[in-house]
């Protein structure tokens, strides 16, 4: 099956075709004229006019016609060096010498600084309509990170540029024009970029008689002087650092010396791999954990909840026996073992993030709870430590909202939902989310007669329509009574009965239910740390406010992980926790910004939902012109064979090429499969590579080969596949 559309957010793609052969003809139209300009310039040896020699021999002469006609002859020249700049041409360092040597050095420099920058702008806005759009398509995966540098510190690479002349100004022009730099940022940096190497070559001219060649203009030691003047720029933005590094730590004092390089603070997945990066690379490091190694991954998230939904799963799969040719079962659930066996897995698990491991790995593990005093010192169990830099890795804690009658309830959260041991007969789940939905279904599962309570109209409202309605679907199917648009009011209890009165299409409607699952959202782990006090600053949402170096408003602390933000996954944590840890270590040598392009998530609902990038919801909230290939997995041999033929692979990329914006993915085994669209995203290929690759006949994978392949088809070359099939037909008729 090919499914393959593609969509334009902002709908600017309604008469594409018509559109963009106009465009096609007016770049044509500009590539002639320059063609025929530049044709023109070495056809009639026009370079002649623009040498060095030549400019001396009738240096007398232009002067003589200069004073004769002086605003003729500044307008000429003004109009020819911005032609000659605008085309690339050779011979501007000529020109530039004879405005020195007809106008003198402030008349000559005001008149070639502007025609100068004219003409690199209009050299820009060339390279920009011809060739811009055709580089970034074809080689836009590789040119993220410079597009994303260009957008953010452009003028400054632009600026670095223009005051090193040994840097050839035409190509700085020409490649700006490839970038997604502003015209308007272009211009006036160019302006005041090039004022120091303008009035080099304009006072040159004014000493014309004097020198031998063009090559005497720039001696060894001016290039030199230009060379650290490019220098300063670089050498300033670190001055500034150090400026607001000691503004911000003005009011400490300082130790002399230090217990250790690097305090982490939690001891979850952010902050365990700190300290293991830290302990690597022969840091003295001390790992501070207030409650239990491993965080919420390990002890209440991930491990936990995983463990839970393959009980809940197998009890699933013995009652679809008859679907396979088994004769019915009837599993009995005992909850108490499930959850014996939950906490079986976590303690199975627990070594890997144990104390002793990362003692042996050189880690000072630390029982207590931190205190930041200072931007260079910690307090816990009444001891002070000092350090050279921090970093804060205290994860998030499930947000209880302020519903009437809450206090009243004895509710669980993520937190608290593992005490359990008695399965409670009816349970209410707030909150449609990865936690809550995976909770809801398991429980449904072994037992639990569940009431999901969403307050928007679907499910796992980040995901794409047609994935909440899939997990619906499943939900429904499954005995989970799904409340959308429902809105909380208050809790209360009637006749020793506990109920939640929600809002619903204007009237009131009563749940009755035994325990309540609150799984509405998390929030950053920031209270009692003392971080208010060091200056640490803070987002809207509470989380620790940071910059793309992972370093907070105090210089020396640093953040990662649920802290932070913006993703609230393990996975993350550990990523972002390397930016942390070695730009809290080597920052003052270089410092790495944090990359969150290509992070994946997955919720381990049934059928699991996957996904990296954009989908087509963000896309669409971000105005990003898309396409989008589908690959139905009832089509896929190996679903059809496990009997969960149930889902999708989507893929989201750029219109008519293979770059890969976003991928999600639902159905069996959806988090292993995504893994190969992470894969492409990170390292810059797209859906051609992944065709090209080699997929195990059968296996789920083989998706993600399909829709590749779908792509494939869709783009096929029409045109040339109807010359093939008359070259066949031929072949038929003829023998050689």
């Amino acid at each position: 099956m090919i499914s393959l559309r593609t969509v334009d957010p902002a709908g600017l793609r309604r008469n594409a075709t018509s559109g963009e052969d106009r465009v096609v003809s007016k770049k044509l139209i500009v590539l002639a004229l320059m063609a025929a300009l530049v044709t023109a310039y070495f056809y009639f040896d026009l370079g002649q006019y623009l040498d060095f020699e030549y400019l001396k021999a009738q240096r007398e002469v232009l002067q003589s016609y200069y004073a004769a006609h002086p605003w003729g002859v500044i307008g000429l020249y003004f109009l020819l060096y911005v032609l000659v700049t605008a085309v690339s041409l050779p011979g501007a360092t000529v020109m530039t010498l004879a405005g020195g040597a007809l106008f003198g050095l402030w008349k000559g420099f005001i008149i070639i600084s502007f025609a100068s920058t004219i003409g690199a702008t209009l050299a820009f806005l060339v390279a920009r309509f011809v060739l811009r759009d055709w580089v970034q398509t074809r080689f836009g995966d590789r040119l993220d990170a410079i597009n994303r540098g260009i957008e953010k510190e452009g003028a400054f690479y632009l600026f670095t540029l223009r005051l090193v002349p040994i840097f050839p100004f035409f190509i700085i022009n020409l490649v700006m024009g490839l970038t997604p730099m502003r015209t308007s940022t272009f211009y006036w940096v160019s302006q005041l970029g090039m004022v120091a190497g303008t009035l080099v070559y304009v006072n040159a001219g004014t000493q014309l008689a004097s020198l031998e060649s063009p090559a005497g203009i720039l001696s060894p030691g001016l290039i030199g002087s230009f060379a650290l003047l490019g220098v300063f720029p670089l050498l300033a933005r670190r001055f500034v650092r150090f400026l607001k590094r000691r503004k911000a730590l003005a009011k400490w004092t300082r130790p002399t010396s230090f217990d250790r390089n690097l305090i982490v603070i939690g001891a979850g997945s952010g902050g365990l791999v700190s300290a293991y990066i830290a302990a690597a690379v022969k840091a003295r490091v001390s790992l501070i954990e207030k409650h239990r190694m491993g965080g919420d991954c390990l002890n209440t998230g991930c491990v936990p909840s995983k463990a839970l939904i393959r009980s809940s799963r197998f009890v699933a799969e013995a009652r679809r026996a008859e679907a396979y040719g088994v004769a019915p079962l009837d599993p009995k659930v005992d909850f108490s073992k499930v959850m014996a066996r939950v906490q079986g897995v976590v303690d199975t698990v627990a070594p890997h993030d144990s104390v002793e491991r990362y003692t042996k790995l050189g880690v000072d593990c630390i029982r207590g709870e931190a205190r930041v005093l200072s931007p260079w010192s910690v307090e816990v169990n009444g001891r002070t430590l000092t350090t050279r830099a921090i970093v804060i890795a205290t994860g998030a804690h499930p947000f209880v909202p302020p519903i009437e009658g809450i206090e009243t309830v004895d509710y669980l959260t993520s937190d608290t939902f593992w005490l359990l041991r008695e399965i409670p007969p009816r349970l209410l789940v707030l909150g449609g989310g990865p936690i809550g939905c995976e909770i809801a279904q398991a429980m449904a599962r072994l037992g639990s007669r569940v009431t999901l309570v969403q307050r928007r109209n679907r499910l796992q409202p980040r995901e794409d329509a047609e994935v909440s309605a899939t997990v619906l679907d499943a939900f429904t199917r499954e005995g989970v009574d799904v409340r959308l648009n429902h809105q909380t009011i208050r809790f209360y209890n009637k006749g020793g009965e506990q109920r939640l009165v929600c809002e619903h299409q204007g009237a009131e409607v009563e749940i009755p239910f035994d325990r309540v699952l609150v799984a509405v959202g998390r929030r950053a782990n920031t209270k009692g740390l003392g971080l208010e006090e060091v200056g640490v600053g803070f987002n809207r949402n509470g989380t620790v406010r940071t910059d793309e170096c992972l370093q907070t408003d105090c210089p020396t602390i640093y953040a990662c992980g649920d802290v932070v933000g913006p993703y609230q996954f393990t996975h993350s944590a550990a990523h972002q926790a390397w930016y942390a840890t070695v730009n809290a270590l080597f920052g003052g040598i270089r410092r790495y910004a944090v990359d969150n392009s290509v992070i994946p998530h997955v919720t381990f609902t049934d059928p699991e939902v996957a996904g990296v990038g954009l989908n087509e919801s963000l896309a669409t909230a971000q105005g990003t012109p898309y396409e989008v290939t589908r690959y139905d997995l009832s089509d896929l041999d190996r679903a059809i064979a496990e009997g969960e033929a149930t889902g999708f692979v989507k893929v989201l990329t750029v219109p008519g090429k293979d770059r890969i914006l976003g991928a999600t993915i639902v159905g069996l085994h959806a988090g292993e499969l995504i893994t190969e669209f992470v894969s492409a995203m990170r390292n810059g290929y797209g859906l051609n590579r992944i065709l090209s690759t080699i997929h195990a006949y059968p296996t789920l994978a083989e998706a993600n080969k399909y829709v590749a392949g779908n792509w494939k088809r869709a783009h096929a070359p029409q045109r040339a596949l109807r010359w093939l099939a008359r070259f066949h037909r031929w072949r038929l008729r003829h023998y050689y």
